[in-house]
Order: C-alpha cells, then sequence, then structure tokens
C-alpha cells in the first residue's frame, strides 16, 4: 500500500507531509456568510485569491465550515497546505486551525498572533459620515451589525470619529444594531421606523453594509420618502448592486478581488512573525443617494 494511503488510513492529514513550497490552499467562508446577501462581497474575494493561485500553479479549494459541523474533517478532505479565512470566525474556530499547525491568514478579521489583511473599515467609516456631513447632513443615524465583528466595529468608531470631528454630538437614539436573530428584513423594516418616527426625523443614514443601505433606500421610498432630499443614505462594500440600484446608491469601496490576491500573497511570505497585518485602503464613491446627482 502507498504511503499516502497508509498514512491516510491512520487518520494523517496529507497535506502535512509536504513540508515547504505551498500548492494546495483552503479557501473557509463561515457558514453565516454563505448567503444570497453576502454572496455579493465574498465571491469577488473568492476569485481574486483563485487568480493570484492560478498564476502560481497553487489549487484553491473552497469550503464552508461553521461551528456545528466537524471542520477539520471537512477541511481535512481537501489536504490543504495553507488556510485562508475569510470574515467573521469564532476565536475557538480559528485556534483550532491554528493548532493543525498549517499557515493561515485571515481575510477583514483580525485576532492578535494571527497574519491578517483587512481593509481600512475605520477610515471608511470616517469618509461615508464625513461625506454626509459636508452635504450639510446634521441628523446622521447608523444602522449597524453585531459588534463583535472586528469590521463593524471599526466601522463604527469611524462613524463616531467624523462626528466628534465636526464637533457634532452623538445621538445614541440615531444608532440602532440591528438583532442576530430573527428575521432579517423584519428587523430592518422595525429598525428604520423607529428612526424614521424620530422628532426631529434623521436626515441621513449610513449603514454598515451595501445590503443593508439598499433594503434601507427601499423601504425609504416605499414610505414616500424621497431620496436623497428627505434622507440622504450612504452603504458600505460597493458591491455591483450599489452601482446599479435606483436611486445609485453611495458606498464605500473596497477592491475585493485585491483583498482575495493580498491573502494569497501574505500566506507565501517567508518573513518570520504572526502579527503581520496588511491594510487595504478604501475610498468613497458618491452617487444620486446621498448627492442628488447622477453620476
Amino acid at each position: 500500500m502507498p504511503i499516502h494511503d497508509i498514512a491516510r488510513a491512520q487518520g494523517h492529514d496529507a497535506g502535512n507531509l509536504r513540508q515547504g513550497e505551498i500548492r494546495r490552499i483552503a479557501f473557509l467562508l463561515h457558514r453565516q456568510h454563505n448567503t444570497q446577501a453576502a454572496s455579493p462581497f465574498y465571491l469577488p474575494v473568492l476569485h481574486g485569491a483563485e487568480n493570484a493561485c492560478r498564476r502560481r500553479g497553487i489549487a484553491l479549494s473552497f469550503v464552508v465550515v461553521g461551528p456545528a459541523e466537524p471542520m477539520l474533517d471537512l477541511v481535512r478532505l481537501h489536504q490543504p497546505d495553507a488556510l485562508l479565512c475569510a470574515g467573521f470566525f469564532e476565536p475557538e474556530l480559528v485556534a483550532a486551525l491554528h493548532n493543525t499547525g498549517k499557515p493561515l491568514v485571515l481575510l477583514d478579521m483580525r485576532l492578535p498572533g494571527y497574519r491578517s489583511v483587512n481593509p481600512d473599515h475605520a477610515l471608511g467609516g470616517y469618509l461615508a459620515t464625513r461625506h454626509l456631513i459636508t452635504l450639510g447632513r446634521r441628523r446622521i443615524a447608523m444602522l449597524t451589525g453585531p459588534l463583535s465583528h472586528h469590521s463593524i466595529l471599526e466601522r463604527y468608531r469611524g462613524f463616531r470619529k467624523a462626528l466628534f470631528e465636526a464637533r457634532m454630538l452623538a445621538d445614541p437614539d440615531l444608532e440602532i444594531q440591528l438583532p442576530s436573530i430573527g428575521d432579517t428584513q423584519d428587523n430592518l423594516h422595525g429598525a428604520l421606523d423607529a428612526l424614521l418616527a424620530r422628532e426631529p426625523r434623521p436626515d441621513a443614514l449610513f449603514c454598515y453594509n451595501d445590503s443593508a443601505a439598499l433594503a434601507a433606500m427601499r423601504h425609504c421610498l416605499a414610505r414616500g420618502l424621497k431620496v436623497p432630499h428627505d434622507i440622504a443614505i450612504v452603504g458600505f462594500d460597493d458591491i455591483s448592486a450599489a452601482a446599479a440600484a435606483l436611486p445609485p446608491l453611495s458606498s464605500i469601496n473596497i477592491d475585493k478581488d485585491l483583498l482575495g490576491r493580498m491573502g494569497v500573497d501574505l500566506l507565501l511570505d517567508k518573513r518570520t512573525g504572526c502579527d503581520l497585518e496588511q491594510t487595504l485602503t478604501l475610498r468613497l464613491m458618491a452617487r444620486e443617494s446621498s448627492t442628488g446627482e447622477a453620476r
């Protein structure tokens, strides 16, 4: 019997038998991100990683995992030499992956002691909010998701920083965190109705991602509000649907393809040290949902 078959029969990971050069990478996505709403962001990241691997003759496999699943068994089936984790993962899952001994890079997540590539989310939140302030908006609301996610927390911090620099008091009544349980659309509609019932009503809304911003814009329009005359709206991520919306959605652009390519580059980086982090700069795409001008 070949040695690889013997090792596999004894429960060894064949990926660990190949020392040195990385020839197989597993792109891991948490099951909570494997949704229609999240796909427009993570699919281009996957494509970027795939293109970087193809140029180097590296095989890339895609694995969806979650805390209630036999994660290590799922990963072992692909026999990877290295791991690329995209988006939020529970620290316990990351620790279990780290214990396999394989090179590991986090994409769009930061944990002490791990290599990572992160968009500058705080800058993005700052740019979005400063844009609204520059347009003369003074009651700026923020719709946010779970602040346990590194990216969402940083966007919130950028939002608060822009208000502080403009000497505008942050109003807790205008900051709504969507529940992580229940129907997403029902939660979002309830949050928006609560915001729109405030007196005076918010004149701008910054959403933590484009999916929430697009849903918020549809809800506001259905309520008879004019966007951006009554309420200006800015999203985050600049997914393809943002520019195609009516009106086109202002958003913070992340080069998602580059994010995936940078992750592969960092996996192959021979420098020592686990805390290496690379930052991806962002830019504002100002469109009609905030400016009122067709672009």
